[in-house]
């Protein structure tokens, strides 16, 4: 059976996202929201919590390039039913972690080190080489009882040494420290694996498609 998408943890995730990003709150478009991201190659995004006919009629009706319509749903379930103008994107899974993370001690290791800023309601943590270069990055903003995870990476030549998993665990600290216990995120296929190791759950499929420009490959 098919798990109900909360709007409600939809409109907050969003909200997170565009403030980690720097980006104009999310706005209502009929069941959905928008998001003017403002990028060349991003214009605008669309994201419904469900598959209805505001996003059919979307697909429908817009025809600008690089204007996203994401959905919470599968693509199998509606490629069929949409203009062949779009182009579907890699997949993104929506995680979900309502109880502690499953991380078990780890410490960092003495040729890395611990950066911590904050650009307004975003916690931006770094985990950087004894030389000052970037091994690992992330991000976390807190909206209302939702700790919303973004922006997570670690550098090509920094990864299989659990950096991503102290740093997940160093922004859950900050998350457990106001009281939010409640965490979420939109992960790669890549990703999944990662956040499943560490507890996280499927929420949900999470698609994508695009027109793309004129000069796009794709």
């Amino acid at each position: 059976m098919k798990k109900e998408v909360s709007i409600d943890v939809v409109e907050k995730w969003l909200k997170g996202w565009s403030l980690s990003r720097d980006l104009p709150l999310p706005l209502r478009y009929k069941s959905g929201f928008m998001v003017n991201v403002g990028e060349e190659k991003q214009k605008t995004r669309y994201v419904f919590p469900e598959l209805n006919d505001d996003f059919f009629r979307s697909a429908e009706t817009i025809d600008d390039p690089w204007v996203f319509l994401k959905v919470c749903a599968s693509y199998n379930e509606f490629k069929a039913r949409i203009p062949e103008k779009w182009i579907h994107q890699p997949q993104g899974y929506m995680m979900s972690c309502f109880a502690p993370m499953n991380i078990a001690d780890v410490e960092l290791s003495s040729e890395y080190k611990l950066d911590f800023s904050e650009n307004n309601s975003t916690v931006i943590i770094r985990i950087l080489t004894e030389n000052g270069k970037l091994a690992s990055i992330g991000r976390v903003v807190l909206i209302d009882d939702l700790a919303v995870y973004d922006r997570i990476l670690t550098e090509n030549n920094h990864r299989r040494k659990g950096l991503a998993t102290i740093l997940m665990k160093e922004l859950e600290k900050i998350a457990i420290s106001k009281g939010v216990f409640n965490n979420f995120l939109v992960a790669t296929q890549q990703g999944r694996l990662l956040y499943e190791s560490l507890g996280w759950e499927l929420y949900c499929l999470y698609s994508s498609i695009v027109i793309p420009g004129k000069n796009s490959n794709k």
